[in-house]
């Protein structure tokens, strides 16, 4: 277990915001990675994380389990499992920064067009098996090799308006079965030894309250004031993600 105080400082409030995150707060939970990346190598950080993503996603599914939008589940399941299985073929192949900047990008420009096209057209979308296929392979690549799947799926769900419960439900759920499969891998690759796991139980307190603050604030915010603080949170996301991959690509050339 890892016992250095500075690390808890830092650590706390990434998991808070990991909490947050897997709550309904979409967005929140990415800008915990770079924190603890403050402190550890990003490998570390993310098998001490993804212990404590495994429980908060129990809290997210149990929360939201009366509010899943189940022909978006079955529209983005074939995705996530096909971008996994590629994200386990090339991950020694892919450059996770070069990830991390499409990834960020991505975000900007969605939220910056989603923004532009609020007042014009309001319709929400439908679901749609093609869309979801493109963007759930995406999410569950880029999460496997950067730690960064939520916001392409975030592209595919926002449009559609979804109440914000089954939008945070939605998520969770997808997200769980990501989570749960990476296990096994980062199990496999010897990510998990003692002491991150030990690490990881020290923080699952702090973990499962916050994201079950989450789940309270969710479900007492409309969609009118949950959608732009999504946005707002999707496009930081972006753009630390754009910052972090450019650099750490800069620094390799």
């Amino acid at each position: 277990m890892i016992t250095d105080w500075h690390f808890y400082l830092v650590a706390i409030p990434a998991v808070i915001l990991q909490g947050l995150g897997k709550g309904g707060f979409q967005g929140m939970g990415a800008l915990s990675l770079p924190l603890m990346c403050l402190v550890l190598q990003p490998v570390q950080a993310i098998a001490i994380q993804l212990p404590i993503l495994m429980a908060q996603d129990l809290v997210n599914i149990w929360a939201y389990r009366k509010n899943l939008h189940r022909q978006n589940l079955f529209y983005c399941l074939p995705g996530i499992f096909i971008g996994i299985a590629v994200g386990s073929v090339v991950a020694v192949k892919v450059s996770p920064s070069l990830v991390q900047l499409c990834v960020g990008l991505i975000a900007c420009v969605f939220v910056l067009v989603s923004v532009g096209r609020a007042g014009a057209d309001a319709r929400a979308t439908e679901p749609n098996l093609p869309k979801a296929t493109l963007w759930c392979s995406i999410g569950g690549f880029t999460s496997f090799i950067a730690n960064a799947g939520g916001v392409p799926v975030q592209v595919y769900l926002m449009p559609q308006k979804l109440a914000p419960p089954v939008f945070a439900g939605t998520m969770g759920i997808l997200f769980a079965i990501v989570n749960y499969v990476k296990f096994p891998i980062f199990y496999a690759l010897d990510q998990l030894p003692a002491q991150n796991l030990l690490t990881s139980a020290v923080l699952l307190p702090v973990a499962i309250t916050a994201a079950f603050c989450g789940v309270w604030l969710v479900r007492r915010m409309s969609g009118a004031k949950f959608y732009p603080i999504v946005r707002g949170l999707t496009f930081c996301v972006g753009l630390k993600l754009v910052w972090d991959g450019s650099q750490a690509l800069l620094r390799a050339s």
